[in-house]
């Protein structure tokens, strides 16, 4: 297991779904866990790392990584500051779109509070890669493949998550793998630098 980053007692555990996503910039900050693509793998990893001995002073957990957007701005990077499931539909029993049956949560989840100087959106998290005329479907800023699950493990051992994306694709169709990785090398610098915002201002509280 990758070490924990300390802010003044604080332990934090960051979390990224692959390594592409995990360029210089990040390297020569943090040493995160990566935990696969997808709901299911993200759940899994992440559950696994939380029930582990060396995570017992754990305080945050930080999920870094990319996500598609058709309307916000491609490269910049984004706090997540609430989250939803798209792939949950029970409509068919009479449940909402994205309400899971008989647990008492709503559609939406909130993550953690914003953090001064990033930019908050909303965020949808499914297993399908989202692109063009599919972007229609999903009322939220940007998507994802993991946040949701990620969230709901780090809500079973009660610690938070906060979830910062930066847009790698969205404004044309993904066709290949290019067009995931064409831009990650800038997004890789910008989400450093909103890993100094978060670790000044997460030291400032403690």
């Amino acid at each position: 297991m990758a070490r924990h980053d300390k802010l003044a007692g604080m332990s934090i555990l960051y979390l990224m779904a692959a390594e592409a996503e995990y360029g210089p910039h990040l390297r020569a900050r943090i040493e995160p866990v990566v935990i696969g693509v997808g709901p299911v793998e993200a759940a899994v990893n992440t559950t696994r790392l939380l029930a582990s001995s060396e995570s017992r002073r754990l305080r945050l957990v930080v999920s870094l990584g990319s996500a598609g957007s058709r309307r916000l701005e491609q490269c910049e990077v984004y706090q997540a500051v609430t989250v939803s499931y798209r792939d949950m539909d029970a409509t068919a029993l009479g449940f909402a779109k994205g309400v899971t049956p008989f647990l008492d949560m709503p559609a939406t989840l909130r993550l953690a509070p914003p953090v001064p100087g990033l930019n908050p959106a909303s965020l949808s998290t499914g297993a399908n890669i989202v692109s063009g005329s599919a972007y229609d479907l999903v009322p939220e800023d940007m998507v994802d493949m993991e946040t949701f699950a990620i969230l709901r493990a780090c809500q079973a051992f009660e610690i938070p998550l906060l979830a910062i994306r930066g847009i790698s694709d969205g404004k044309g169709e993904v066709t290949q793998m290019a067009d995931w990785t064409q831009y990650l090398h800038i997004v890789d610098e910008r989400l450093a630098a909103a890993v100094d915002i978060i670790e000044a201002h997460y030291s400032a509280m403690a």
